[in-house]
């Protein structure tokens, strides 16, 4: 858990919720059921009623492009990111993840609706405590224009900055000691985004065949095709996708993390390297297989226009 650190007690779910919509890379209806998990098991994935557990940790992940994705013996779960968010802004640990596809579901394109879902159900807490992770020294990834790195600090706190030179983003910089609250209000439901012109090259790969202006904010040449919710949206973005990565670490943080242009991969290699700098590493590796290329048209599995490049 990355937030709420007055609270000491491990948390889950009460009961189990479900919730359904089309996968943002796959194209594909999927559904998803969280339910309560046992102390101490952290979030675990499992594709369909039986599937093999695949915990939400950084030696489970096998891609960070794109979206992050978990996988283990051939098994993948893709776009994770945004579910993971949601957790850890509402401060729960422990969580079960059946979902009866390879990708989450992208619903709105945000975490706001992963929100709501937990929050009908109410939390709970747990016979165990949080055990925090405490950022010791500077710890890095990236140069040039894209990286990041957590600094030691008291409690949790991002510092974003995001350039494009598009005009619809620009220059956009952000601060936040996350709440409970402001996580809710203003970060949970900002959107992914791309860009129009990179439509053709993604559904050629297989990707964002589930992308449309429902899920994801399109930016063309002169502007997005759909409105805002925050002027700053775009940075509100990458802060959330960010919050989802860190919380593959299992627990809280108490560290500054600051960042220009760093995306999944980026975060990830954070991920990674404060595991090995404070000796974390407690599972083998999983070996990476190579994601399906899916060759269905593009056309008869999408309505509108629209990627996701987050």
């Amino acid at each position: 858990m990355l937030l709420s650190p007055a609270v000491m007690r491990q948390h889950t779910i009460r009961k189990a919720v479900s919730l359904e919509g089309v996968g943002l890379h796959s194209g594909k209806t999927v559904r998803v059921t969280l339910s309560p998990g046992a102390v101490d098991s952290g979030i675990v994935f499992r594709v369909g009623q039986h599937g093999e557990a695949i915990p939400a940790l950084p030696d489970s992940v096998v891609d960070s492009h794109y979206a992050t994705t978990l996988g283990r013996n051939g098994v993948r779960i893709q776009t994770i990111e945004h579910l993971m968010a949601a957790a850890a802004g509402l401060g729960i640990d422990n969580l079960t993840v059946r979902v009866d596809g390879t990708e989450l579901p992208a619903l709105d394109g945000s975490a706001k609706p992963f929100v709501q879902a937990m929050l009908s159900v109410g939390r709970t807490p747990q016979g165990a405590r949080q055990r925090p992770i405490r950022i010791p020294h500077a710890i890095g990834a990236g140069s040039g224009g894209r990286w990041i790195q957590i600094v030691p600090a008291d409690t949790f706190r991002i510092s974003y900055t995001l350039d494009n030179e598009h005009p619809a983003i620009g220059t956009q910089v952000l601060s936040w000691t996350p709440s409970e609250e402001s996580f809710i209000a203003e970060y949970a439901p900002a959107r992914t985004y791309g860009f129009l012109k990179d439509v053709g090259f993604l559904r050629k790969s297989g990707r964002a065949l589930g992308g449309s202006l429902d899920n994801t904010i399109v930016i063309a040449k002169n502007g997005t095709l759909n409105g805002l919710r925050y002027p700053d949206e775009f940075v509100r973005h990458k802060v959330l996708d960010l919050l989802g990565d860190l919380a593959l670490l299992g627990r809280r943080i108490d560290g500054h993390v600051i960042a220009r242009n760093a995306g999944h991969a980026l975060n990830l290699e954070l991920v990674l390297a404060i595991q090995r700098a404070l000796g974390l590493e407690h599972r083998a590796a999983v070996r990476v297989v190579p994601a399906p290329l899916v060759t269905e048209p593009a056309e008869a599995l999408v309505p509108a226009p629209g990627l996701a490049t987050t």
